[in-house]
C-alpha cells in the first residue's frame, strides 16, 4: 500500500512520522517543490523505522506517485504581511492548479486528502480541479474538524475524567472560528452527556461548557502562540484518515468533501459526521441538531460559501 504526501513541511512530515509510528501502509512518498528539504525529512523519518515499523520512505517527484492508493495533499503558500485571505485564497488555489493535476495523472486512482488550509475551501477547490480527470468529489476530502472533535473529546474527557475515546462528539462546520460543538448530541458510552454528569455529580454547567468552548475553538491560536504552528495533531489526524481509507473501515469521521446541500447552504464543503472507507466518503450521517446548532451551521456553512462566491468573482476557480 503506497502513499503519497504532497508537500514535506512541519505537517506533511509529522504525517509521514505518524504513519510509519503506527506501521500505516508499505511504501512513502514524500514529493515537494524543495527536493532537499523532502530528501532530508524522508531520511529523517527512515532512519526511525527500526525502532518502529517496517516501511519505506523516501524523496520523490510526481511520476514517484505511480501507484498511490492515497496522496496526502498539505503544500501550500503563506499569507504575506498585509495580505487579504481573500488574496490568499487565489494564490493557493494557483498552486492547487498545478498540483492536483500533476498528482492525478500519475495516480488516476489515488484518494486525495487534503490539509491545506483553510481546509474546507482548498478541499472545494482541489475537488473542481480532480473533477476535470474525472474523479468524483467524493475521492476528495479534507481533513476538515477532525482535529477539533478530536480537541473536543480530549478536553471534554479530562474534565469527566474519562477516557476520550469513549467520548463520542463531534465539531461541525468549518475548521475554523465559526465551527459548531455540537453538544446536543455527546455521549459518553451510550450514555448522553447530561445525564453522565447528573450520574456522576460532574458540574457541566453553561460557564464550564463556555470554557471548552473557547479552549477547542482557540486550540491552535494557542499552540501557535508558544511554538509556531500547529504539526502533531494533524498529522496524526491525517495519519488516522489514510488508515481509515487504506483498511476501508468505514468510519465516522468529521471530514470534509464537497456537498450539494448543508444546512441550507447550497454547494459547499464543510465538516459533518461521514463514513470513509477505500473509495473517500460513502455517505454523511447528521443527527438532529438543536434549533441554536443548526441555525450556528447553516452561518459557518455561509462562510465558506462566502469565500468561495469571492474566489469566483475574482476568476480564481
Amino acid at each position: 500500500m503506497k502513499i503519497g504526501i504532497v508537500g514535506s513541511g512541519m505537517v506533511g512530515s509529522a504525517t509521514a512520522n505518524a504513519m510509519v509510528l503506527r506501521g500505516i501502509g508499505r511504501e512513502i512518498v514524500l514529493v515537494d517543490l524543495n527536493m532537499k528539504r523532502a530528501q532530508a525529512e524522508a531520511d529523517d523519518i527512515l532512519h526511525a523505522v527500526p525502532f518502529s515499523n517496517s516501511l519505506d520512505v523516501r524523496a520523490g517527484d510526481y511520476p514517484d506517485l505511480e501507484g498511490c492508493s492515497v496522496v496526502v495533499i498539505t503544500a501550500g503558500v503563506a499569507q504575506r504581511p498585509g495580505e487579504t485571505r481573500l488574496e490568499l485564497l487565489g494564490r493557493n488555489a494557483g498552486v492547487f492548479r498545478q498540483i492536483v493535476p500533476q498528482v492525478l495523472t500519475h495516480a488516476p486512482d489515488a484518494v486525495l486528502v487534503v490539509a491545506t488550509n483553510p481546509v474546507d475551501v482548498m478541499t472545494h477547490i482541489a475537488a473542481h480541479y480532480a473533477a476535470r480527470f474525472g474523479v468524483p468529489s467524493h475521492r476528495v476530502l479534507g481533513s476538515g474538524t477532525t482535529l477539533d472533535t478530536a480537541r473536543f473529546r480530549a478536553i471534554l474527557g479530562r474534565h469527566l475524567g474519562i477516557d476520550p475515546r469513549h467520548v463520542h462528539g463531534y465539531v461541525l462546520g468549518e475548521h475554523g472560528d465559526s465551527e459548531v460543538l455540537a453538544w446536543s448530541q455527546v455521549t459518553v458510552g451510550t450514555v448522553p452527556l447530561m445525564d453522565f454528569c447528573r450520574q456522576q455529580g460532574i458540574d457541566l454547567g453553561p460557564e464550564v461548557r463556555a470554557q471548552i468552548d473557547h479552549a477547542v475553538r482557540r486550540a491552535a491560536y494557542h499552540i501557535i502562540e508558544g511554538k509556531g504552528a500547529t504539526w502533531y495533531g494533524i498529522g496524526a489526524a491525517l495519519a488516522n484518515i489514510v488508515h481509515v481509507i487504506l483498511r476501508d473501515q468505514r468510519s465516522v469521521l468529521t471530514v470534509c468533501t464537497p456537498r450539494a446541500e448543508i444546512a441550507g447552504v447550497q454547494d459547499v464543503t464543510v465538516s459533518v459526521p461521514q463514513v470513509v472507507g477505500s473509495q473517500g466518503v460513502l455517505s454523511t450521517l447528521l443527527s438532529p441538531l438543536s434549533d441554536e446548532e443548526m441555525a450556528l451551521l447553516t452561518a459557518s456553512a455561509r462562510v465558506v460559501r462566502n469565500a468561495l462566491d469571492g474566489l469566483l468573482e475574482q476568476g480564481n476557480l
